[in-house]
């Protein structure tokens, strides 16, 4: 979970280094440098959604493949998914 939190922040902030840089300036140092990095972070992002998400969230696997805020909105599908039961209670 706390690589899906991590990949989902980089790739979200390399969005927006992104597309400041193409609305202002447009530094050819800049989109070399956080060009990679953002395609590095998406497909971390959609890497640790597979692992960390069940069949009971599987949706938030499919929220990763929208660029750049689809860590972010996996990230709130996994949190509001309940936890499955870990165990039985006998009664």
């Amino acid at each position: 979970m706390r690589t899906l939190r991590i990949a989902a922040a980089a790739e979200a902030a390399t969005l927006a280094v992104l597309l400041a840089n193409l609305l202002t300036v447009h530094a050819r140092p800049v989109t070399s440098l956080a060009g990679p990095l953002h395609g590095t972070a998406y497909l971390v992002v959609i890497a640790a959604a597979w692992q960390v998400t069940t069949t009971a969230d599987a949706g938030a696997r499919w929220y990763t493949l929208v660029p750049g805020v689809g860590g972010l909105l996996a990230l709130r599908r996994v949190r509001k998914t309940p936890a499955p039961a870990s165990g039985t209670q006998k009664g």
